[in-house]
């Protein structure tokens, strides 16, 4: 009875042995598991794209999964709720979250302007925003980034918004979800909307309209899309969220030293809808007007973007930089 009672405990001893190896085992590849949260799908974030399809993430031992969302305050929900680990948002929405318990901080800035263009019915080779007056043009979710940088720059242009478009004012339309106003131009007698690639060049080449001018080109230089997580998460993860970063940046990298051609095959899995000539033409324009750089936020960039959502929304936010901005990770990939 000894010896069974014996042999007995040693069974349970190497169960449970086992049990915690397979729990610490578990564990480990947890911590390299990430969820992004993107605010939607465009080749605005091609550098993501080109780590993902590249295997920049399994070459730093991430295992990333992607989800897109419809919107940043969608994305932002589903960073504070626990159902994503990484949000890739405006960061416009870390501000509005200034006061949130676990608070969200941006730590890594992957596009650095405006990345919609301008898009008209009509053919013009020399495009200024003084076209826009007494016309109609889409811009977007009200509230959301996009929105509000086109309003900042007709405004800063000295035109007035309204919609009495008879005595010249811009009927600035913020009722379109962000999927819907390439259909809703198409069908409706809205003269501009502002779209992201791939959109904007699908839409040119049904016919449907003309890509004019890139927003950026009147916005100048902003924090517009980062990668934002909460406040624990770095404390608890940080050597994953480098990994991370790293990953993107060597995306970035590859767009910038290799040709046109090889980003766009790198992009395809990304986008089946697309053609090679397609992407090639979106990154070509995404280039072109400085999307992509390197991912420290610089705190007059972060100026400018307050500046847009308190001319635009009439309030007064005025958070510290360095409460929601946390470029160590991104300064150390840039200084190696």
């Amino acid at each position: 009875m000894q010896k069974i009672k014996k042999l007995s405990f040693f069974v349970t001893c190497l169960v449970l042995v086992l049990a915690s190896a397979f729990i610490f085992v578990g564990c480990g590849k947890d911590e390299n598991k990430i969820r992004l949260n993107e605010v939607t799908h465009s080749i605005f974030y091609a550098p993501l794209y080109v780590a993902y399809n590249l295997g920049y993430f399994e070459d730093e031992g991430l295992k990333v999964t992607i989800e897109s969302a419809t919107g940043s305050d969608a994305s932002m929900t589903a960073l504070i709720s626990g159902s994503a680990d990484i949000a890739l948002i405006g960061p416009e929405q870390v501000v509005y979250a200034e006061n949130v318990k676990d608070r969200p901080v941006v730590f890594g800035q992957l596009t650095h302007t405006d990345g919609s263009f301008i898009v008209g019915k009509e053919y013009t080779e020399s495009f200024t925003l003084d076209m826009l007056r007494g016309k109609t043009i889409i811009g977007g979710r009200a509230g959301g980034l996009p929105a509000m940088t086109l309003e900042y720059v007709i405004r800063g242009a000295g035109l007035t918004i309204g919609t009495d478009t008879a005595n010249g004012e811009v009927n600035l339309r913020t009722d379109v979800s962000f999927p819907m106003i390439a259909s809703e131009f198409t069908t409706s007698n809205s003269e501009y909307c502002t779209l992201f690639e791939p959109n904007a060049t699908t839409l040119e080449n049904a016919g449907n309209g003309y890509v004019l001018k890139a927003v950026g080109e009147f916005s100048g230089k902003l924090p517009y899309t980062c990668f934002t997580a909460k406040t624990s998460f770095l404390e608890k993860k940080g050597e994953q969220a480098e990994k991370f970063l790293r990953a993107v940046y060597k995306g970035y990298k590859y767009i910038a030293t290799q040709p046109t051609s090889a980003s766009a095959t790198a992009l395809m899995p990304s986008f089946d809808g697309m053609t090679q000539t397609e992407l090639e033409i979106a990154v070509r324009q995404y280039v072109a007007i400085g999307a992509w750089g390197e991912m420290s936020m610089e705190e007059t960039s972060f100026t400018r973007l307050l500046s847009v959502i308190n001319t635009t929304s009439g309030t007064n936010y005025a958070p510290k930089f360095a409460d929601l901005i946390d470029n160590s990770i991104a300064d150390r990939l840039t200084a190696n």
